[in-house]
């Protein structure tokens, strides 16, 4: 029997724990894949369960991590055989399932993504949950009418995971982006992705009317909280935000005048369960004319599981911007 390393969470008579361990690795069950993890990656809800902060796992003790991705190791799943290139990024994972920390991750076949043509495991994981998040709430703002012509489109936070891969793809889609971001230090990056315009955190118009200036035509939303509130104000008829993040609060004070005066949207992005024919159609387009143009200077630093913990805490303190890979290759 082999054994496998894994960064494991615990919590008992409340009090959190977590590390490497090394445990036993099972066959996997009928319906099941086990997967070789080459590769992972660090979100932000990741560093929430990894530093015991939130309510992100439902059972204890569980392997972090919300992406992975590698070969099918062992296959009791038809439509996958040993040696198959794979994905798995959200569902259950890492709150009810044990998560992608590990060398070896197993899953219900019906979780998992054949790797596209043109993407391999560390590209995927370069991309993973943030990048699919943004190709998603893409896809969604589109299906609700959102076009470039309605006016810039701006996104919040916009130097994370998220956000910086947000920069990317949207402005590759030919969208005027003001990319706002608290980090100064930033500025030059997210111009190189293709943001048009920067502001800072306290730039956005000022306003408690229930409907102000119109400035965007649209928003991919990081933060929530009172930031969201003064977008759906200040959107122009017809554009959507798509709302992702709630770092700046769970709260939304608004009125339904936007809503029915100037018909905009907000929709909201939930990229674990988001449907599996719509998750393999995203992720072919991420591999084609989605793929973002710029993985190599959104990628920040590229950890050993070892080094995940270090993470989190950084993560937390905004002290990390772009995209963390984990490495389970070596």
């Amino acid at each position: 029997m082999t054994d496998y390393r894994a960064f494991r969470i615990h919590e008992e008579n409340g009090v959190h724990r977590a590390g490497i361990e090394t445990l036993p690795l099972q066959a996997p069950a009928a319906g099941e894949v086990q997967i070789r993890v080459r590769y992972s990656s660090v979100n932000y809800k990741d560093a929430l369960a990894g530093a015991g902060k939130g309510r992100i796992l439902r059972r204890f003790p569980l392997t972090g991590g919300i992406d992975a991705a590698g070969e099918v190791a062992e296959s009791r799943d038809a439509r996958f055989e040993a040696g198959d290139a794979v994905l798995v990024t959200g569902y259950e994972l890492s709150q009810t399932h044990d998560g992608g920390y590990a060398e070896y991750l197993t899953v219900p076949g019906d979780w998992v993504v054949p790797l596209p043509n043109g993407l391999g495991p560390f590209e995927a994981m370069a991309i993973g949950t943030a990048g699919f998040t943004a190709a998603l709430a893409l896809h969604r703002l589109e299906a609700n009418g959102q076009r470039p012509d309605i006016g810039p489109l701006l996104i919040t936070g916009a130097s994370g995971g998220v956000g910086s891969l947000a920069v990317d793809i949207f402005s590759g889609r030919g969208y005027a982006i003001t990319a706002m971001t608290g980090k100064a230090d930033r500025h030059e990056f997210l111009k190189a992705l293709g943001a048009a315009e920067i502001i800072g955190r306290g730039e956005l118009p000022e306003g408690e009317r229930p409907l102000e200036k119109a400035v965007w035509g649209g928003a991919v939303d990081n933060v929530g909280g009172p930031v969201l509130a003064t977008l759906t104000r200040t959107v122009h008829p017809w554009g959507s935000i798509a709302a992702v993040g709630l770092t700046g609060g769970v709260d939304l004070h608004t009125t339904v005048m936007p809503f029915i005066l100037r018909g905009i949207g907000l929709l909201g992005i939930n990229s674990a369960g988001c449907p599996q024919p719509l998750r393999g159609e995203l992720w072919h387009r991420l591999a084609s004319d989605l793929r973002p143009r710029h993985l190599e200077q959104i990628v920040s630093e590229v950890v050993r599981l070892e080094e995940v913990p270090a993470i989190f805490g950084r993560m937390l303190r905004g002290e990390t911007s772009g995209r963390v890979v984990v490495d389970l290759a070596t």
